[in-house]
């Protein structure tokens, strides 16, 4: 019986093979992969940009922007009417820097609504480190992006059937989670 997981098991045997075959098997050069632990509460935060939504809102959002705090995994979110680089900033600043503190880390993914000049001049500013996760590994940001999709299945058991009073019943939805 092996310890190994049957698919680490086929990885070898491939790998195996391809050495015997006198094939020089490639690895592309990634950065080591580090676990987000957070010591504090906002010492790490992950961000998620939901949507777009539709129908929109009645108030005419279209998406949801989530942030996670990783210590605590307290949840701020921010309705939007456009995914912007300006909106993301200032939610940054004003709903996570200004009550809380700066954070040191901010794990986001590779859009260009967090991977732009306006958050990096933030970034380096606040002397905090962004890390964008990989564009083929979206679950490296894994704890807000299951809390996004919780959120969007709490929003469909309560919004009405005409789906655009999402935006009234989103404090429901996160009283809920």
């Amino acid at each position: 019986m092996s310890l190994l997981s049957p698919y680490v098991c086929v990885w070898v045997d491939s790998f195996g093979r391809q050495i015997e075959q006198g094939i020089q098997p490639h690895f592309s050069h990634q950065e080591p992969l580090y676990p987000i632990i957070a010591s504090w509460p906002f010492e790490a935060l992950g961000l998620n940009l939901v949507g777009p939504i539709t129908p929109k809102s009645s108030a005419d959002h279209s998406y949801i922007l989530a942030g996670t705090d990783y210590f605590s995994k307290q949840t701020k979110v921010m309705l939007l009417r456009e995914a912007k680089k300006k909106n993301i900033v200032n939610f940054v600043q004003t709903h996570i820097i200004y009550r809380y503190g700066i954070p040191q880390h901010i794990v986001t993914d590779n859009g260009r609504q967090f991977a732009n000049t306006l958050m990096d001049k933030l970034c380096e500013k606040l002397n905090l480190k962004q890390y964008k996760s990989s564009m083929y590994k979206g679950a490296t940001n894994g704890l807000v992006e299951a809390f996004s999709k919780t959120l969007c299945n709490l929003l469909k058991k309560v919004i009405s059937k005409t789906k655009r009073d999402w935006q009234e019943k989103i404090e429901e939805a996160l009283w809920a989670y």
